[in-house]
């Protein structure tokens, strides 16, 4: 029960974006959160495994040996 709570803005402010893209995943159920009375708070866990689950490492393509035939 360590973990902190963010506000929808605080989500929005860490992730780079506006508000309304994590109220957006909120709506859907994109991403976990908490309904305290009428606000919604976004355990910061929730929004490290949102941001985990959704990075793409890159490819490591071999070089090839030679240059380009012209």
């Amino acid at each position: 029960m360590n973990d902190r709570y963010l506000s929808v803005d605080q989500v929005a402010e860490l992730l780079g974006t506006t508000t309304r893209f994590p109220r957006r995943l909120v709506e859907e159920r994109r991403i976990r959160y908490v309904k305290v009375g009428r606000h919604v708070r976004i355990p910061e866990s929730a929004v490290e495994e949102f941001i985990r689950s959704r990075t793409v490492e890159p490819l490591r393509r071999p070089r090839p040996r030679y240059g380009r035939a012209a």
